[in-house]
């Protein structure tokens, strides 16, 4: 009996670690998240700070990008899944610990861009067509960002949203201002054009445009099924399928806008 308290203690924390999301990322949370939460139990109890596993998850991304560099796709494909595990291991360990911070929330998103354009890269170095390359990047950060960006609009409407740069000082200041240059002008377009489109609609119209489907679809598009994605290409040898795979996702983007579209204009009237 004097064993089990700790083993329910951190059963308490790791559910407490589970972010809310009005979708669920299936892939994430069948098996990513399960992984990690065995990394978060480890790390618990030696109260690891969440950041020096965002930065742990940085340098396997990195690892990864120079491996595919270097022509070693299957190690490239090994290390990457390694790399997604730890990216969800820092937010349940913050979430779990008590330490969710402002720093660790704008270090986590500038690793995943810093990450994805070494791999992008990477990817143009080892095929010859870096231009290939710079499409995926860029396709691959538009899907992410309406991700992203929908479901804080969508959370916003319902009156459960979050800031999308809060304030910060010392070095969360600084990293800030890094996600001001690089995220910020994305962030605002979506939320600039969606509230030009829904000033003065009713409360129907502005709950059908918010689509659920549309979210589910997004969140099933997320960073860890990507990386999956991309790893399963790396280990058949094509990665610069990869590409062409993100940019097709990109340009299917605009049938779930017209949806939104249609489902909103349905409701008003």
């Amino acid at each position: 009996m004097a064993h089990s308290l700790p083993s329910r203690q951190a059963e308490s924390l790791l559910a407490r670690s589970r972010k809310a999301r009005p979708a669920t990322e299936v892939l994430c949370d069948c098996v990513f998240r399960p992984l990690a939460n065995v990394l978060v139990a480890a790390l618990l109890p030696l109260r690891v700070p969440p950041p020096a596993v965002v930065l742990a998850s940085t340098a396997t991304g990195l690892a990864a990008a120079a491996e595919i560099a270097r022509g070693d796709l299957v190690g490239a494909a090994i290390v990457l899944q390694l790399k997604t595990v730890l990216d969800n291991a820092d937010g349940q360990l913050a979430r779990a610990s008590g330490r969710v911070s402002v720093l660790g929330r704008y270090l986590d998103s500038l690793s995943d861009l810093l990450v994805d354009a070494a791999l992008f890269a990477g990817v143009g170095y080892w095929s010859g067509r870096p231009w290939l390359a710079l499409g995926g990047f860029l396709a691959l950060t538009h899907v992410l960002s309406l991700d992203y960006n929908l479901e804080r609009l969508y959370r916003n409407e319902l009156g459960t949203g979050f800031e999308a740069m809060p304030a910060a000082d010392g070095l969360g200041g600084a990293l800030r201002g890094l996600y001001r240059l690089v995220y910020w002008p994305q962030d605002l377009a979506v939320e600039r054009f969606v509230a030009w489109r829904l000033a003065g609609a009713g409360d129907a119209e502005r709950l059908a445009y918010h689509d659920r489907a549309t979210l589910a679809v997004l969140a099933n598009l997320g960073l860890s099924t990507e990386l999956a994605g991309f790893g399963l290409l790396l280990a058949t040898g094509r990665p610069d399928l990869y590409c062409w795979l993100v940019i097709a996702l990109a340009a299917a983007t605009v049938p779930l806008v017209l949806r939104r579209e249609l489902l909103a204009r349905r409701a008003a009237r």
